[in-house]
């Protein structure tokens, strides 16, 4: 069949089809809350060489790992067969993030040619390592964060190699839970594949690989014609850290090429909070897809006009056997700091700060009814900033974690040893403006097991999320644990032993405002009176109204 527009468009969205049914397929067949709930997983398509083709729902975070990962399989394996699956979660092996992340793959073949690979992603409980959940703020090297999966194969023509099964589960302290996310993902690779060999084999072969190569070329044209329309220079940003560290970015926008150089930054930390550089590349990715074309799926082609600058031996390029568990939070500050650095600049695309934190909270023990370990892992959702003409958005959860849930509580306290006390929006003081950011949320977690565990890793704890215009900043990430009436705070902290009735409240913050607060108009003052967000004193001192 001749390779005509519409044919190559009924294609395209095939892919899209097949990847969205990928996902469905992993969510419906996941054992772990925060696969089948919070939807803490990607997928994906690639052509042959292991260019994005398709990006399926999920973090676009993940998203954007999948094609590195292929790349990096290809370049590794010379004997690919089908019906064989590769795993991998070794950031220096194609795993991009942390030892939590597995990432599947599967050549697809038509006409004995390897035509496209199907992939995903997704965070899995345990995977061994000297914690449970696999992370620790105490780990200094990557082996005490879990089993390293170096690219290998899992199927073999489509038999399973139990060995590796069984290495992988022998190293988790929840291995049917582990074993039941993985095979879930087999799934969903097998479902992608089926639907690529069909449309080729209903279209053929060189036109399937046509519409793919075409649409990638789409979306460079897309990207290059959005990115005329950007402000042209040099812009360059210096923030403070929470924990003191300044890190820095210069971002060079012309009208072919958009340039983030990271390489003025701090040397990688001896503890888990590095990133890798695919892991960096990723965080430019994603604004740079919301600043030139967020409306359509992201392929290799959208991304050609970016170039990302890291130093190795960075925080943003950390060398092996760097700790690497805690990448997220390192990579959301350079989502930030590219965000923070272009928002002046481009106002009508990119509002003021968000609570831009993943809030990663992690509670364990032995379950007081099953007698089994349970860890519950929990990103969480907080506010975002407001920009111009919109109060910001309240409880959703961050850029770089995308549209995915929080936990319902009836599944947290089903599946986990805790009650869920409260869940409320936060009304602390902040993010005021002409136009208000949005709220956080006040969680409140009581345990009930004798012995477990509390590890967190927040930032955006100290230095607030930022203004624009001269609105107000935002109220901060903090985690509070309640034991026998005293109260102690925590933005990171590893294995803290809580027992039954202590208490863990998770506070997210306010995003920040945007312009003068005392330009708010009075109705929406009195409305945010009325809905418990504002006292009428805080009102008078910020707004100079009373109500």
């Amino acid at each position: 069949m001749s390779a005509d527009p519409i044919t190559l468009e009924i294609i395209q969205n095939s892919l899209q089809a097949a990847a969205d049914e990928m996902f469905a397929a992993m969510r419906k067949t996941a054992m772990s809350s925060i696969i089948y709930e919070v939807l803490d997983m990607g997928t994906g398509i690639t052509d042959a060489d292991g260019r994005i083709a398709s990006s399926g729902a999920g973090i676009p975070a993940f998203i954007g790992v999948l094609d590195k990962s292929v790349q990096f399989l290809l370049s590794k394996h010379d004997d690919i067969r089908p019906g064989d699956v590769f795993i991998t979660n070794d950031p220096w092996h194609g795993g991009v993030t942390h030892l939590n992340d597995l990432v599947l793959a599967m050549p697809v073949f038509a006409e004995g040619r390897l035509i496209a690979w199907t992939a995903n992603i997704a965070h899995n409980s345990d995977v061994g390592g000297m914690a449970p959940g696999s992370l620790s703020g105490e780990a200094t090297e990557v082996f005490q964060e879990g089993l390293r999966l170096p690219a290998v194969k899992l199927i073999r023509e489509g038999v399973t190699d139990e060995a590796v099964m069984d290495i992988i589960t022998a190293n988790s302290r929840m291995p049917d839970f582990l074993k039941g996310d993985v095979w879930a993902a087999i799934a969903s690779v097998r479902v992608g594949a089926r639907r690529l060999e069909g449309l080729a084999a209903k279209y053929g072969t060189d036109t399937f690989i046509e519409a793919m190569r075409q649409f990638m070329a789409f979306g460079e044209t897309s990207a290059l014609a959005e990115l005329a329309r950007l402000p042209k220079g040099t812009f360059e940003l210096s923030e403070e850290q929470d924990d003191g560290r300044v890190f820095k970015v210069a971002v060079t926008i012309s009208d072919t090429e958009f340039t983030v150089d990271l390489r003025d930054n701090p040397d990688q930390d001896p503890g888990p909070t590095n990133t890798s550089r695919d892991g960096t590349m990723i965080c430019a990715q994603m604004v740079f897809k919301s600043l030139t074309d967020p409306d359509t799926p992201a392929n290799e082609g959208s991304f050609r006009p970016l170039k990302v600058l890291t130093r190795e031996g960075s925080v943003f390029h950390a060398r092996e056997p760097a700790a690497i568990g805690f990448y997220f939070e390192t990579e959301v500050r350079v989502y930030d700091l590219i965000w923070r650095c272009l928002a002046p600049h481009i106002p009508e695309r990119l509002p003021a700060g968000h609570f831009s934190s993943i809030c990663g909270t992690f509670i364990g023990g032995i379950h007081p009814d099953t007698g089994r370990q349970y860890t519950i892992i929990e990103p969480q959702v907080g506010g975002w900033g407001a920009w111009d003409g919109h109060d910001g958005n309240p409880c959703i959860f961050s850029g770089f974690h995308g549209e995915t849930f929080n936990t319902p509580a009836e599944i947290s306290e089903a599946r986990n040893g805790l009650f869920v006390d409260r869940m409320a929006l936060n009304d602390a003081p902040g993010g005021e403006g002409r136009f208000t950011g949005g709220r956080g949320l006040i969680l409140e977690y009581r345990i009930r097991t004798e012995t477990g565990f509390v590890t967190v890793g927040y930032t955006r704890s100290r230095i607030m999320p930022w203004a624009l215009e001269g609105g107000q900043e935002g109220s901060g990430n903090y985690v509070e644990v309640i034991r026998n009436g005293e109260t102690q705070r925590y933005s990171f902290a590893s294995g803290l032993d809580v027992t039954t009735d202590d208490v863990v409240r998770v506070v997210t913050s306010c995003g920040a405002g945007y312009g003068d607060p005392g330009e708010r108009r009075p109705e929406a003052v009195e409305a945010d009176i009325k809905a418990g967000f504002l006292s009428p004193e805080r009102a008078s001192e910020i707004y100079g109204r009373h109500a």
